[in-house]
């Protein structure tokens, strides 16, 4: 069985078995706009995952709306989603966090809006405000700008690519990439700072 998992198939997944589980649910049986009234709504979602007998995720979300009479329907998750990866011992390894997703049943499309923040189990960080997911495809993409922490330096740019794994990207356009000393010194430096003024206070009183 594969080590790594492609945590985006399985963030598919888990919301498909999460329909059939006993969740606070609501049904609009007289919608008056389809496009802006959900057909079914489920509230503070959390639930564990397993493969092959062992649990290997958690799936977070406070609110899930479901527009399934809408012309392309959709779901909205209005108050973001997280998903984590446990490993043997069930320490986390991998995340995905965001302010809002949303998902497209016809197109087989995620978008992941605000404040999207990925820790890979390679430890990368990836930073962005907007990323999408093609189920179709196999590929993960954004326009954005994105913010890559490597353990050796940052990566920063637009028009992220990459396999569904998370372990093959690219940038079209890199408008920097900085040794991770550089960061660490700007930390020390911010601390130093914050400590002076705190003593200049002091000194002040």
């Amino acid at each position: 069985m594969e080590k790594a998992r492609n945590i985006f198939f399985v963030f598919v997944a888990c919301f498909i078995l999460i329909a059939c589980r006993d969740e606070v649910k609501s049904v609009v049986e007289h919608a008056t706009d389809p496009e802006t009234t959900p057909t079914m709504a489920t509230d503070s979602v959390r639930t564990l995952v397993s493969d092959s007998g062992i649990t290997k995720y958690r799936i977070t979300a406070q609110t899930w709306l479901m527009y399934e009479e809408a012309k392309k329907p959709f779901w909205r998750f209005p108050d973001g989603l997280l998903l984590e990866q446990f490993d043997s011992v069930f320490d986390v390894v991998a995340s995905i966090i965001c302010d809002s997703a949303t998902y497209f049943k016809n197109d087989q499309l995620w978008r992941l809006d605000g404040n999207v923040n990925i820790e890979t189990a390679r430890r990368e960080l990836i930073l962005t405000n907007q990323l999408f997911y093609s189920q179709r495809r196999n590929e993960i993409y954004s326009d954005s700008f994105v913010h890559i922490e490597k353990t050796d330096r940052i990566i920063e740019g637009y028009g992220f690519v990459s396999n569904d794994r998370m372990t093959t990207y690219t940038l079209d356009s890199v408008s920097g990439i900085f040794p991770m000393e550089q960061k660490n010194k700007q930390r020390r430096d911010s601390v130093a700072a914050d400590s002076a003024q705190v003593d200049t206070l002091v000194a002040d009183n």
